[in-house]
């Protein structure tokens, strides 16, 4: 049972610092659903900005080499370095930095925001070129895309503070120190920029949701996603992503959540119970894309257009063209033929279709391509398409000109390609297309549905498999079951035909 909301409220402020707001709270009691008011600790925004405790997972360094060179301090302008001391100032109170003594340092400087303020930005590259690379894997887009089978309700957390809830390990910190014109400074916790954060910060969350994976949890660096077929199931999975989340002092941003959607927006795109779209505010910034001037602004759109490949049928075809502008010592000549294509990918891109989530439950050989397990060419033999199962490819022919039987002149001879059962159908004279139709749904259809027929009025010969090969030589051996039994005038085939359809299917093929 939940606790009641003012003997909670109570008690979070007892728990909570004292520089945490009661605004704050009572915004939490409203936006964060009363089954999870338990957990309103874990969007604790004054707890998420103090240092973390040291974890298994602390971020290490292993260098190839010397210390990486100390790094020059720039000329600064005055609101430059009012964002500089904020930065500091902010910082050192949290906890996240502290003044340092190291014997090397990065250079740092303000850069520009797109609402046109500033931030400091530290410079690592030199110690990132000589750090050994940590190649612990962070999921691929395509294979998370594939999780959400048969999910009806979802539901999302952003990590508060992302790698600042990672701590350097001990003895490693001096690594980080950056140059400032207030001194130098080094990083407690992972500072952005560093060439292993996602590996360690990747690790950092498999390691607490490990048991949770692909069952109804993805995490993706910082975002985590919950998915499950029933709201009652949902509820309790999101209830152990907290707990998990409070047990390992990580904190999540209340206002970036969503909690038992049927829709929600996660790394890009937009999942439902229906599949998989593109986020609407992607789909505007395409119809803005203006056309490439340049090699680096063609190169910055088909990163963009790779991202939603998935979306567009035979993708890699339709950028030929402009994938030969960026090679190298090509010249970049934005003729007719790239801008035709660049106008197509921006009309496919803004009306692509849903994709329906993957369902291990349906046989795969429906989706899959036939190709030839060779490169060479076509020769007098070629490999013939496997049928997936009965009844799903067949042929058929006509045996004509049969002596008068009940009012019947031909046969009508059908093959199932997978377990060469066979029906022998008789038939009039003249036999139209919409008769042949007519017989084919009375016989077949009725009975085994629809399946693939090739239909030609060409002539054929046993044994050829381009042609009706097969049904040629069924009609062989029917003809000699026939001719053991009918009469001298032979105009009493057709009450043998049942028998001879039962003697053929008895046999094995």
């Amino acid at each position: 049972m939940n606790p009641h909301p003012l003997s909670l409220h109570a008690s979070l402020e007892e728990q909570w610092d004292e520089e945490e707001e009661p605004e704050e709270i009572e915004t939490l009691l409203k936006v964060v659903p009363p089954a999870y008011h338990q957990y309103l600790d874990v969007f604790c925004k004054v707890k998420a900005e103090k240092l973390p405790p040291h974890s298994a997972c602390d971020h290490q360094f292993k260098l190839e080499g010397l210390l990486p060179p100390v790094g020059v301090i720039y000329s600064l302008s005055n609101q430059d370095s009012e964002t500089m001391w904020a930065y500091i100032s902010e910082n050192v109170e949290r906890g996240f930095i502290r003044p340092s003594s190291s014997s090397t340092g990065s250079p740092s400087l303000s850069l520009k925001k797109k609402d046109g303020g500033l931030h400091l930005c530290v410079d690592h590259c030199k110690l990132n070129a000589i750090t050994r690379k940590n190649r612990y894997p962070v999921p691929p887009m395509n294979q998370i895309l594939t999780v959400f089978s048969g999910s009806t309700i979802f539901s999302k957390m952003d990590l508060n503070g992302a790698y600042n809830l990672l701590t350097i390990k001990e003895g490693d910190s001096h690594l980080t120190a950056f140059r400032t014109k207030y001194g130098s400074y080094e990083s407690l916790v992972i500072p952005f920029g560093l060439t292993n954060d996602p590996a360690s910060f990747q690790n950092l969350v498999n390691d607490i949701f490990a048991d949770f994976l692909d069952i109804f949890v993805v995490v993706y660096l910082d975002d985590i996603m919950v998915f499950f077929s029933s709201e009652e199931e949902d509820v309790k999975h999101v209830a152990s992503v907290l707990q998990r989340l409070k047990d390992n002092n990580l904190f999540a941003k209340a206002s970036m959540c969503v909690f038992h959607a049927s829709s929600v927006e996660y790394l890009g795109y937009v999942f439902s119970s229906d599949g998989l779209k593109m986020d609407s505010s992607k789909v505007q910034q395409i119809l803005n894309w203006p056309q490439p001037k340049n090699i680096k602004a063609l190169q910055s759109f088909l990163g963009f257009a790779n991202f939603y490949c998935c979306f567009i049928k035979k993708y890699s075809k339709k950028i030929t063209s402009l994938t030969s502008l960026i090679k190298k010592d090509s010249p970049f000549i934005f003729n007719e033929e790239a801008l035709s294509q660049f106008q197509i990918l921006k009309e496919e891109l803004t009306t692509a279709p849903i994709l329906s989530h993957f369902k291990p439950s349906l046989p795969t050989i429906q989706f899959s391509r036939n190709k030839n397990i060779h490169q060479k060419k076509s020769g007098l033999l070629k490999p013939l398409q496997i049928p997936s199962g009965t009844w799903n490819s067949s042929s058929m022919d006509f045996i004509t000109q049969w002596p008068l039987s009940n009012n019947f002149v031909s046969i009508l001879v059908v093959v199932d390609k997978f377990s060469k059962m066979a029906i022998f159908i008789p038939a009039y004279g003249a036999i139209t297309a919409l008769a042949s139709a007519q017989i084919f749904i009375s016989h077949v259809f009725s009975k085994h549905g629809l399946s693939q027929l090739k239909i030609s009025s060409d002539l054929s010969t046993a044994f050829n498999p381009v042609a009706a090969g097969q049904t040629e030589r069924v009609n062989q051996i029917l003809e000699q079951y026939l001719q053991m039994y009918f009469s001298y005038h032979q105009d009493d085939w057709n009450p043998w035909l049942p028998l001879a359809e039962y003697a053929y299917n008895d046999e094995e093929h």
